[in-house]
């Protein structure tokens, strides 16, 4: 028997202390079962990048003491911005936070400011992709083990010490965002979650239908049921996630909506949902009483839509 659906939001750090607070215990409060934090250097969309923009993995830290139930992680930690040994303990730290609660997102991108802005890359694809190999390497051998020593082409660790260990084991749950064919076999063999946006670019994914976004990932999860097999994996230990790029007022336009939208993508293996807190788009001037509005629509969602929608699906 599989796990019911999941569902999660994640919350930009571009608000207030206080505002950043009052969300993630809103998320809490309403049912959700994860909320997410961003880890970039600015924020990534090049309209608000000189808003403040608190860092992510001391914002997850800080935020993680705040809640009591919900699982908490980044979505998803940039590999330039990280030594991944350091990364490695800040996760070890954060899981005694959150009381074991974390779950490690990661991938191989990054907004173009991150590495302008902190002098890494950028890297070609090819170089991001065996990079963030090597990060998932060590992160998964560091965070299992008392004692790690790797030697790699981009990354080396030689005797890290890990103490104490994480309260997760044997480590905190790793979540993956790949969508290509080397993405899918590190995530095949390391991660506990599969993440997929449908595409990586966010042009390419405004001018996809939704029949088109949905055959998307039906290839994509088929891919990787293939790849779990040619590695020795269950296909079924892999947690398939989505986070939602809808165009304009996103998945929390409507009640309705929301619940197809669930559908359709359930229907071709997603387990996990997960959605952005109400952000401002388009040239509305009333962009408070749009958000409001969609924060109305997320607490209907959480309160009488998802409850029904937590039923198993037998991926078998």
């Amino acid at each position: 028997m599989s796990e019911p659906l999941r569902f999660g939001v994640l919350t930009v750090q571009n608000q207030t202390w206080p505002e950043m607070v009052r969300r993630w215990r809103r998320v809490e409060d309403l049912g959700f079962d994860s909320v997410w934090i961003a880890d970039h250097f600015v924020s990534p969309r090049p309209q608000w990048i000189r808003d403040p923009f608190f860092d992510g993995w001391t914002t997850l830290a800080a935020l993680s003491a705040t809640t009591n139930r919900v699982s908490v992680g980044t979505l998803v930690t940039s590999i330039s911005l990280h030594n991944p040994a350091v990364l490695a303990r800040q996760a070890m730290t954060v899981d005694h936070i959150s009381n074991g609660r974390l779950e490690v997102g990661i991938g191989s991108a990054g907004s173009v400011a991150d590495y302008e802005m902190t002098g890494t890359g950028p890297w070609a694809p090819v170089e991001r992709m065996a990079r963030l190999r090597e990060v998932v390497e060590i992160l998964d051998r560091t965070l299992r083990q008392s004692v790690t020593t790797y030697e790699g082409r981009f990354y080396s660790v030689r005797g890290a010490i890990m103490s104490p260990p994480p309260i997760q084991s044997p480590r905190p749950r790793l979540l993956i965002a790949a969508h290509g064919p080397a993405g899918l076999r590190l995530t095949a063999e390391y991660a506990d979650t599969w993440n997929t946006m449908v595409t990586p670019s966010m042009d390419a994914l405004q001018s996809m239908g939704m029949d088109k976004r949905v055959a998307t990932v039906r290839t994509q999860n088929g891919r990787l049921d293939e790849i779990c097999a040619e590695v020795g994996r269950d296909r079924t230990s892999v947690r398939r996630a989505l986070l939602a790029l809808e165009p304009m007022a996103g998945a929390f336009r409507s009640k309705n909506y929301f619940e197809e939208w669930v559908g359709r993508f359930s229907e071709v293996g997603i387990q996990e949902f997960l959605f952005f807190w109400p952000v401002p788009y388009g040239k509305s001037g009333d962009v408070d009483g749009q958000i409001q509005q969609e924060e109305m629509v997320m607490e209907r969602v959480a309160l009488e839509v998802i409850p029904q929608l937590r039923t198993p699906k037998d991926l078998t």
